[in-house]
């Protein structure tokens, strides 16, 4: 409905841009002060045009106050280019202030926009406000020589008639240079009004537009809604934007009322007089009596002192003028990682400048598909959308900053952005933009840590053309201290942007066995300290550093002396199956079975067959104490001093991965159940328990043992929590283990003993004849004392 509403828009716009207004002359019967007003109609199909602009054109109310200071800063822009070839056109005195003022009475429901622009002349407000569609900026612009720098805002002509989205009735007092002060008036039912103003020149110079609010519109007479707008939309408009704003406060003012009472005074002796006279000579005037008293005051108060920076060019700004601009659009108490601030050109030309806040925000993954970035797009410094999801992906949504382009193909309503093949080549360049400026920290750090231990570090990073910066002053852990907060982010773009994955793996680090608890490592770091002849980059994911540090799974590669990288992120192994190598190596999990490691000889190979002969009984036997529970028993070529661990497919679920989907709140276990893989166990053939019960299965007599089964079984829960899953009958596990102490403590049977026996009380009666014949001394005494 609201595309088919915009078309009609469209073609009305279209057929009524040439036309001209019909004169109806209405001669005045009231008094002879009320001067002669003409009368105009609007042409054919406007009142259904008018209808469409304030129903269905927009999409938000409070778009009529930027739409009107727009035309008021257009106005502004028109006098002062004027007023280069000739400076007598900007008048004398208040008339030379370029600026525009807002001001409200909520009482009347009045909202006033007062600018001393270049203002209209009679035929201006028929041509322009007569006319829909008809765009005195555009046809003002056209004028223009080419070489005008000029940066008029308003292109369709129907920003004006935004106002009717609050208003029921406007009012607009314009003067002109060249004609007199003039009234114009309409209601939006079809019929406007013109008079010459019987104030006479009142403005001077310039254009005052007075909104008659709607009852529902009457947020738009308050002080502080009227704030947030004005620097929601109009904070960088180039002239200042000035508020009638009100404060009450309590003021001290005399008391008249209060008058002191004078005491009456005894008869005094010539003496006394003078000793008085003189004691009131030496008191101190007493403080005149005040009262407190509430007062409103009234003052203009500058709404838009913020500048738009992005406009002067990058060396002319200072870093505090950065971080100032930073703090005004995010409302941001800390201060940014680091910023890049550029001038795209070619296709399309916009400016921008792009900041890294310094901490996540604290809702930035709670609604992460919901939230798109927080950039802003300005034309020509006018805000046009803060939700800027079509330009920035969404894993960078933790990018602050705006964009300001004049070639932006925008809506009638110029709150939305037109699908256009430019929106696309500004999206790649504001990410292309972003990853050099993440990267460029990481660059930073490396030759910052280089610096600091003495070696020369020859960077074959990519670089920014022309980019011979010094070191930030934090160079040493920035990228660090980035990766800390935001890290996330980057890993989501590995799953999101696969033509920027490459760029992003970069940008990737992780804690290692070689790196240790404190120290991040890169997958460029991990290939260039591979072994000879590792072809595969290891990791292993678990819950947490301390989980995955003391794994089993480590015990053989650490031997070897093999890097292995610790992935204690839930989205890690997400982002891993988007990314199955880096520079020509495969990402190998240590948890996955058929694990090939580099420097296996022959004989370790003939040594395993033999192993795998020999340990056939107990294989053999605990697959079939195992079930279904386990796919295959084979021996290990990990372990080293772990008796056994459980291993899963290279395509299905890891322990980590299969915890993580437990977790899910929303989970289906039967949906998700043929993504659990099977689980191998892999033995130590080295280990004395697993030797042991090698002999034990050989033997029918201690197969057949309860003991050994429940030995065979405990080995079993044992590897599943060794190797990440978790226990799936707790009851039965810790039953079989009190079974298995029990036989450790030599006990024949694990019934309850009997209840002991609780011995009964002794009988009272002794003691009570005792106290009966105490109390009759006691009474014998106390008579003989009576006595």
């Amino acid at each position: 409905m609201r595309a088919a509403l915009l078309v009609l828009a469209a073609s009305c716009l279209a057929s009524l841009a040439s036309g001209d207004g019909t004169t109806i002359t209405e001669v005045s019967t009231e008094a002879v002060a009320e001067p002669a007003k003409e009368k105009y109609e609007y042409q054919a199909e406007v009142q259904r045009l008018m209808d469409i602009i304030i129903n269905s054109l927009y999409q938000k109310k409070d778009i009529f106050l930027r739409e009107l200071i727009s035309n008021g800063s257009d106005a502004l822009d028109k006098i002062r280019f004027l007023s280069l070839a000739d400076d007598k056109l900007l008048g004398e005195g208040d008339d030379r202030n370029l600026e525009i003022r807002i001001s409200f009475d909520r009482e009347a429901r009045k909202l006033t926009i007062r600018d001393r622009g270049i203002g209209m002349t009679k035929q201006d407000l028929i041509t322009n406000l007569g006319t829909i569609a008809k765009s005195g900026t555009a046809s003002f612009a056209e004028q223009l020589s080419n070489g005008a720098d000029m940066s008029l805002i308003g292109q369709f002509g129907v920003g004006f008639y935004s106002a009717y989205l609050a208003a029921d009735t406007v009012k607009v007092v314009t003067k002109h240079n060249n004609d007199k002060q003039y009234i114009w008036e309409s209601t939006a039912d079809g019929t406007y009004t013109i008079s010459d103003d019987p104030a006479g020149n009142t403005l001077g110079r310039g254009t005052e537009i007075t909104l008659g609010l709607k009852e529902d519109a009457t947020e738009y007479a308050d002080q502080e809604s009227l704030k947030k707008l004005i620097k929601k939309y109009s904070e960088f408009i180039n002239f200042p934007i000035y508020l009638r704003t009100s404060k009450t406060e309590s003021v001290d003012v005399p008391d008249e009322s209060a008058e002191a009472t004078p005491e009456p005074e005894a008869e005094k002796t010539g003496e006394e007089d003078e000793v008085v006279a003189e004691e009131e000579e030496a008191k101190p005037s007493a403080a005149p009596k005040t009262k407190k008293e509430t007062r409103t005051t009234y003052e203009w108060e500058l709404q838009n002192d913020q500048k738009a920076i992005w406009q002067r060019k990058p060396k002319e700004i200072t870093e505090e003028e950065y971080i100032s601009f930073f703090k005004a659009i995010s409302k941001d108490t800390t201060d940014p990682r680091t910023w890049i601030h550029f001038n795209a050109e070619g296709d399309v030309e916009f400016r921008s400048i792009l900041y890294i806040p310094g901490a996540a925000a604290n809702d930035l993954y709670d609604n992460y598909y919901a939230k798109s970035s927080s950039l802003r797009l300005y034309v020509r410094k006018v805000l046009i959308s803060d939700e800027f999801e079509d330009l920035m992906p969404r894993y960078l949504n933790f990018i602050k900053g705006l964009v300001d382009s004049d070639d932006l193909p925008l809506n009638v309503s110029r709150e939305t952005l037109q699908q256009h093949k430019l929106l696309k080549v500004i999206g790649k360049k504001l990410v292309r933009k972003v990853l050099e400026m993440i990267r460029k920290l990481a660059t930073d750090q490396k030759k910052a840590l280089a610096k600091k231990a003495g070696k020369d570090e020859d960077s074959t990073d990519e670089k920014e053309d022309g980019d011979d910066s010094p070191l930030r002053a934090d160079a040493e852990t920035a990228y660090t201290k980035f990766w800390e907060t935001l890290g996330k982010n980057i890993k989501l773009g590995v799953i999101e942007d696969s033509p920027n994955r490459s760029k992003l793996a970069k940008l990737l680090r992780y804690k290692t066995t070689k790196g240790g608890k404190e120290t991040w490592r890169s997958l460029e770091e991990y290939v260039a300290d591979m072994k000879a002849g590792q072809k595969l980059i290891y990791y292993i994911a678990g819950e947490s550093y301390d989980a995955v540090v003391n794994s089993p799974f480590l015990e053989r590669l650490k031997a070897k002396d093999l890097e292995v990288i610790y992935m204690t992120d839930p989205i890690d192994e997400y982002a891993v199956q988007n990314m199955p190598e880096f520079d020509g190596h495969r990402l190998q999990s240590i948890t996955k079975e058929n694990l090939a490691l580099p420097g296996d000889s022959k004989d370790e190979k003939k040594r395993e067959e033999i192993y795998t002969e020999t340990y056939k009984p107990l294989t053999d036997y605990l697959k079939k104490v195992y079930g279904d529970k386990v796919e295959k028993i084979v021996i290990s070529n990990r372990l080293a001093s772990s008796p056994c661990v459980l291993v899963t497919s290279q395509y299905g679920y890891s322990a980590n991965l299969e915890r993580i989907m437990k977790a899910q709140a929303f989970a289906d276990p039967s949906r998700a159940q043929f993504m659990l893989s099977k689980k191998t166990m892999e033995i130590n053939p080295r280990h004395p328990i697993v030797a042991k019960l090698n002999e034990r299965a050989t033997s029918d007599a201690e197969a057949g043992d309860a003991t050994t089964r429940d030995l065979a079984s405990l080995l079993f829960d044992a590897a599943l929590l060794n190797s990440g899953f978790s226990i799936d009958d707790p009851k039965e596990f810790s039953t079989r283990l009190f079974r298995l102490m029990g036989t450790g403590l030599s006990l024949e049977t694990l019934d309850l003993q009997p209840e002991v026996a609780v011995p009964a009380d002794p009988e009272p009666e002794a003691a009570d004849d005792e106290e009966e014949d105490a109390e009759e001394e006691g009474g014998d005494d106390d008579a003989e004392a009576e006595l």
